[in-house]
């Protein structure tokens, strides 16, 4: 069950009648789902597919007679990956829609433009976006799925290490993802050996990145390429390397771990590697793969579903809302201190993210070894062994 900005009375108004003529169990009203996704925009390849997983996996509790005997309902709002809009949608889900959960925002930028009012409203938050200023320091009433930017750099950096390349240029999108990303590289990197040789950045509306990759090539020093963005920005970055006849090995971030990103760099991806949870590579995983079942469960409700390949997005979105259905479960409650308590709780939990063991100073609950590494290999993703 869905409510959007358009119909949010009437389907409100028909969801609660609904739910009260069901008989006593639900007699308290639908439990509201609040969620503000980058639908639309330059992020809409995030928004998209998290808000298609939440109403498949809304549907299919409602569709087994509800959680603790009462229906779900998703309140959305669409920030366009705006964070001013995010802001003002979070306002209006905590005043307004009056919402048990909020999962969101799409993007690092909408997360923390978000945090300041949950904190103050203490309704739980578990964000879909990957900074790491989200979780560190920890914030009591937030939580995220996605590994951080730097999990992601570390993962890119000890590949980069294994196959002897040390210096290496970065090129990182002026966002709140490729601004985190940058930050967290450069903290690393000495870590695993690496030294940037090169630091260049490009905006995310920039329709051509050859300046900024011509000195990369330029500079003999430069072994292998490391990209941090997200939406269209790597895929014109892939393309323009190419078009560049750039030979050195081109790592991505987790930003770009979608379908849509092969689409869009087309055969300029071939060899691209990035770190990624297991999705990408569902019937890849081994049959032993702690992982494997979530995973390829996952893949089929969602292909079935809407006809069109998963991406991470969705997959984090899968785990976040499982996380959420969980420690209500062990709460035996909607009370938000209790679930809050219970989130901060999880161990164990297999998630598509990885397996999720949150704590006290914890909130994320993953490392490194939850990043995949793959590489586009003929078109698809393979599995770096």
């Amino acid at each position: 069950m869905s409510i959007t900005r358009r119909n949010s009375l009437g389907a409100a108004l028909a969801a609660g009648f609904a739910v009260a003529m069901a008989g006593p169990a639900a007699a308290q009203g639908p439990v509201r789902i609040g969620a503000v996704l980058s639908v639309t925009g330059p992020a809409s390849f995030l928004g998209d597919p998290e808000l298609k997983t939440l109403q498949l996996y809304i549907d299919q509790v409602n569709a087994q007679g509800g959680l603790l005997g009462r229906k779900l309902v998703l309140v959305h709002y669409d920030d366009g990956g705006e964070a001013g809009k995010a802001n003002g949608f979070t306002k209006r889900l905590l005043d307004n829609d009056h919402v048990d959960v909020i999962i969101g925002g799409s993007t690092t930028g909408s997360t923390m433009a978000m945090i300041p009012l949950v904190d103050r409203a203490q309704v739980p938050f578990i964000s879909l976006a990957g900074g790491v200023e989200i979780v560190e320091p920890v914030k009591k009433w937030v939580f995220k799925t996605p590994y951080t930017d730097r999990m992601a750099a570390e993962r890119v950096f000890a590949d980069m290490k294994q196959r002897g390349l040390t210096k290496v240029a970065l090129l990182s999108e002026t966002s709140g993802f490729g601004i985190s990303g940058r930050k967290q590289s450069k903290l690393v990197a000495a870590k695993y050996g690496i030294t940037l040789v090169a630091d260049e950045t490009y905006g995310p509306k920039d329709t051509d990145v050859t300046a900024q990759l011509t000195k990369i090539k330029s500079n003999p020093a430069v072994q292998a390429l490391f990209v941090f963005g997200f939406g269209q920005g790597p895929a014109l970055v892939t393309k323009n390397y190419a078009q560049l006849g750039m030979k050195m090995p081109l790592y991505q971030s987790h930003g770009v771990a979608s379908e849509g990103f092969i689409k869009l760099a087309g055969a300029a991806a071939e060899g691209v590697r990035l770190p990624s949870a297991p999705l990408l590579i569902a019937d890849k995983l081994p049959a032993g793969d702690p992982q494997k079942k979530v995973v390829e469960d996952y893949v089929t409700a969602y292909t079935t579903k809407y006809h069109e390949p998963v991406s991470g997005f969705g997959g984090d979105t899968y785990t976040a809302f499982e996380i959420w259905v969980d420690a209500v479960k062990r709460a035996g409650s909607f009370d938000k201190a209790k679930v809050r308590d219970a989130i901060e709780q999880t161990k164990g939990f297999v998630g598509i993210s990885g397996i999720v063991n949150m704590s006290p100073t914890d909130h994320m609950g993953l490392d490194v070894s939850a990043a995949r590494l793959l590489e586009i290999h003929n078109g698809t993703w393979t599995l770096v062994k």
